[in-house]
């Protein structure tokens, strides 16, 4: 029977000084979701930057090495 019923604890075997502080209705200083979404999408952004900037450098690197403009 216990099988059939879920553990709604969901700090169960963590040690309590990583439990979330808890306010009035949930736990404290948890990001939302809105929020959530607009860091995912500032990663994704800074990655295509970051690999954009690489991929110039690599290019800037490639052409002059074989001669290039420069």
């Amino acid at each position: 029977v216990e099988g059939l019923n879920s553990n709604l604890n969901l700090n169960a075997g963590a040690p309590p000084r990583v439990w979330p502080k808890l306010g009035e209705w949930g736990p404290a200083e948890v990001p939302s979701t809105r929020q959530k979404k607009r860091l995912r999408w500032w990663v994704s952004l800074g990655f295509v930057g970051a690999a954009a900037v690489l991929f110039a450098y690599g290019w800037y690197i490639f052409t002059m090495m074989s001669g290039g403009a420069g």
